[in-house]
């Protein structure tokens, strides 16, 4: 199908007048379309499209947002008109997309096979027309902040050093660039140009040490003289610094209170001490995705994640006014409010894919503004999950996700997936998961744990699986498994475990320790050895990863959670799937481990795509990925079963 066909079939665009409700899907009242008809297979549910805010201009006139609506991840332009323009066409789709406050002009960055090794571009946002800006493959370039005039942007690279990232000024005139901050630092390693002073004269810099822990400075454009701002004793994380036009206030986020959680707070040039907005507009229970001011300082929005689920919240800056936010239950993705208060929201839930809305909280219009196709399924027979806790083997609760096929009837043990995301400073959320709704559709329960090491429930938590504690959250799991089998969801023989990056390592790690306890496995580019993984990690990566795995001067450790020297153990059938290159977690994890299950007999089966990273873009290659995993699934899990709805039996 030609790309202007996809664009019409997957990501049709409401016009002006479009309708303010949500759009439901109408019946046909045919019996040829009952709900309990044929279910497409894997491939055709893979193919339902999604829509991701990227930025709006100030004037809100153009809105700019992503979609592999082209098979992998595009920028496009939403007209007044209400036509998607298409504005790049790189082969392995783009990494980052940061408009300059004109909206004339944008920087992306695009890297190839899934190497992670952004290269900058400049665009012509009308046209799409793009300017090579950097093309040195041995380094990555990215955190992209414009200057107020649109004149000069400042990005972070390690092409000096391969290890520590410094901060660079582009003059887009000339396309030239210099280094402006890094290497004069007493302690040098990772940084982010965070900010830039609405006069353009300042920039706020974020410095990382760990996942964990961050520190700013701001840095004086004119005399690149620079102080420290920040001045902690733990690990604390600032985040989203915004100088205000006094050159003095700062307004972010930190954690460094008795919840651990990160809440709304300001800061003080010349002082570190930070003070929490607590005026009873937010609730100080619920951690912060995300702020934002506007560019005129007139509003602010705030992303709250209320127990996994993100909730907007919008209010006048100076009046402290709380305005309305649109009647959408669900996820709050991205947020932009553009010129008088205007929104422009990315939403989904977990039975509704990405799209993007419009909202103006003083006359409480509210507009859909893309319809991703949802590839020819009844979006109906979608179903949401139930927030649950159970208890580990410490009395900690983990909270999960738990879905179940509509239609089922409790104390009925059905075959089920526990799901090990990533990070593991991450949390799994009740975003729409296509491969989720077709397990269920085929008769599939699903479990997502938070367990300990998540973020979202604040910095004690995050910090219970840190460095010697690895093992505790593997028990997390355990009672996960446990859970399902005490409640009759599930029983021995049923249950699978996948998980990818991190979550790749939960699944080695849960059947080595616990090898009787899954029917099937699924992992997805895991680390199997932590000192090979620490050794061979892109080298930005290695110090902040070895604060949270432990580092490679303790190799005995190491060595005591690393699944590879328990391998033979092993009796769990086993899906390996990773791309060869892999940056974060290299490519050799898979082979150690596919070669040491092999050598002792056991059962093995493996996916390694020559063009991708970390994790499957493509979308040939995500349908073949999702393809074999279900399969897989159905042979270990559904023995006895008739193929699902959607597969054809074999041999026919």
């Amino acid at each position: 199908m030609k790309i202007r066909n996809m664009i019409v079939a997957i990501c049709a665009v409401a016009a002006v007048g479009i309708s303010t409700t949500i759009a439901e899907e109408s019946s046909t009242g045919s019996a040829l379309f009952d709900k309990s008809a044929y279910i497409p297979d894997i491939s055709t549910f893979l193919q339902i499209g999604a829509c991701a805010l990227q930025d709006v201009s100030w004037d809100g006139q153009d809105v700019y947002f992503s979609s592999s609506m082209s098979s992998v991840n595009q920028i496009y332009r939403l007209t007044p008109e209400g036509w998607p323009y298409q504005l790049t066409t790189f082969e392995d789709g783009f990494d980052f997309f940061a408009l300059s406050p004109s909206g004339k002009l944008a920087v992306v960055g695009a890297s190839v096979g899934g190497n992670e090794q952004s290269q900058l571009f400049l665009m012509d946002t009308r046209t799409g027309r793009v300017a090579q800006l950097t093309n040195n493959t041995d380094a990555k370039y990215g955190s992209v902040e414009w200057s107020p005039d649109s004149r000069t942007f400042y990005f972070q690279s390690n092409e000096v050093k391969a290890t520590d990232f410094y901060i660079f000024a582009c003059d887009v005139s000339t396309g030239k660039y210099n280094l402006i901050f890094g290497d004069s630092v007493s302690n040098p390693g990772k940084f982010d140009p965070a900010s830039v002073s609405p006069d353009g004269s300042k920039l706020i810099v974020e410095g990382y040490t760990s996942n964990t822990n961050t520190d700013l400075y701001l840095l004086d454009l004119k005399t690149l003289k620079y102080e420290s701002l920040s001045k902690d004793e733990s690990d604390v994380i600032y985040g989203g610094p915004q100088l205000l036009p006094d050159n003095k206030t700062i307004w972010l986020t930190c954690n460094d209170n008795p919840s651990g959680l990160h809440r709304l707070a300001t800061m003080t040039v010349g002082s570190p001490k930070v003070t929490y907005v607590e005026d009873g507009w937010l609730n100080p229970k619920w951690e912060i995705e995300g702020f934002a001011l506007t560019q005129d300082f007139k509003h602010i929005s705030v992303v709250l994640n209320e127990d996994g689920y993100n909730r907007l919240y919008l209010r006048e800056f100076d009046s402290k006014k709380s305005l309305p936010t649109p009647p959408l239950e669900g996820m709050v993705g991205s947020v932009v409010m553009s010129k008088g208060g205007n929104c422009v929201i990315s939403f989904s839930n977990a039975s509704r894919t990405s799209d993007l809305w419009f909202w103006n909280p003083y006359t409480k219009q509210v507009k859909q503004l893309t319809f991703s196709m949802y590839a020819g399924i009844d979006r109906s027979l979608f179903v949401d999950p139930t927030l649950i806790r159970y208890k580990s083997f410490d009395g900690l609760e983990i909270p999960a996700l738990l879905y179940l096929p509509a239609g089922y009837k409790k104390g009925t043990p059905i075959p089920f997936v526990v799901d090990a995301h990533g990070g593991p400073e991450s949390q799994s959320q009740p975003n729409f998961a296509r491969n989720i709704q077709y397990l269920l559709l085929n008769g599939y329960g699903l479990l997502a744990p938070n367990p300990r090491g998540s973020s979202g429930y604040g910095r004690e938590y995050l910090a219970l699986d840190d460095y010697k504690n690895r093992k505790n959250s593997l028990k997390d799991y355990k009672a996960a498994v446990d859970w399902l089998f005490g409640n009759k969801y599930s029983e021995p023989g049923k249950v699978a475990i996948r998980g990818g990056s991190y979550g790749g390592y939960v699944v080695l790690g849960m059947i080595t320790d616990y090898p009787d306890l899954f029917g099937a496995a699924i992992e997805n580019v895991g680390i199997a050895n932590f000192k090979t993984f620490l050794e061979n990690t892109a080298a930005y990566r290695r110090s902040v990863r070895e604060a949270e795995y432990g580092p490679l001067s303790d190799p005995d450790f190491l060595i005591s959670i690393s699944p590879i020297h328990k391998a033979n153990l092993i009796k769990t059938p086993l899906l390996v799937i990773h791309g060869a290159n892999d940056p974060r977690v290299p490519v050799g994890e898979a082979r150690q481990m596919i070669a040491a299950i092999q050598s002792n007999g056991g059962m093995v089966d493996s996916l390694i795509f020559v063009d991708e990273g970390h994790g499957s873009g493509k979308r040939p290659n995500v349908i073949t990925e999702y393809r074999k995993q279900v399969e897989f699934l159905n042979q270990h899990l559904k023995k006895s079963e008739m193929a699902p709805r959607g597969e054809k039996p074999a041999g026919k």
